[in-house]
């Protein structure tokens, strides 16, 4: 798997939660280590991205959190390069 960056991370954690998810859950969809899915969940909800529900143990992005899930994912549309003449890999 190659490098991903700190947004690509919480984008994952992010949807990987969007419709409610347990911190193992997030840990295997997001692929990280049990010590990265905690730093990154504490980091989070400090910053109001995902919220923990105690009666249901889920985590589930909050109305900031799916902004940012939204724009994430506009931005990575807008990077797409179509098939064309560019070739990345020359």
């Amino acid at each position: 798997m190659k490098y991903r960056s700190r947004t690509e991370i919480v984008a994952m954690m992010l949807e990987s939660a969007r419709s409610g998810a347990t911190k193992t859950k997030i840990m295997y969809k997001a692929y990280l280590s049990y010590a990265q899915v905690m730093e990154y969940l504490k980091h989070l909800q400090q910053n109001d991205l995902l919220a923990y529900e105690e009666g249901t143990q889920l985590y589930r992005p909050t109305e900031k959190g799916l902004r940012f899930l939204n724009l994430s994912n506009d931005l990575n549309e807008m990077a797409v390069i179509p098939n064309s003449k560019y070739n990345w890999n020359s």
